[in-house]
């Protein structure tokens, strides 16, 4: 799926960072959500995604991953989420979250 081209002015708005995940719970009553706590170095910020077909929540622990945080606040199950994971999904529907290939800090500004 294609879509419009933004500028780079556009780009720059977007508040991307890597992200520790330090605790991850499966949301009650919900098949695909997962409740994440990750840790930003500076602060903690709790995330709802709908990984939970794709992993396990303890698959999830201690992971470093790519997350936007200026996106807008949402209630996903009752429950807050407040920033969000990046992950990509291929024609099968395999959907993997997208870490770094090195370790690098907790908080670390993606751009």
């Amino acid at each position: 799926m294609e879509k419009p081209e933004i500028t780079f002015d556009d780009f720059q708005k977007l508040d991307l960072r890597v992200g520790k995940i330090v605790e991850a719970s499966p949301i009650p009553n919900s098949k695909k959500l997962i409740k994440i706590i990750v840790d930003f170095g500076t602060e903690k910020r709790q995330a709802v995604a709908g990984l939970l077909q794709y992993y396990k929540p303890e698959e999830l622990l201690d992971k470093k991953c790519v997350f936007i945080l200026n996106l807008q606040k949402r209630m996903l199950a009752g429950v807050e989420s407040q920033c969000m994971v990046l992950a990509a999904e291929d024609e099968n529907g395999n959907v993997v979250v997208l870490q770094p290939d090195k370790d690098i800090a907790e908080g670390s500004i993606i751009g």
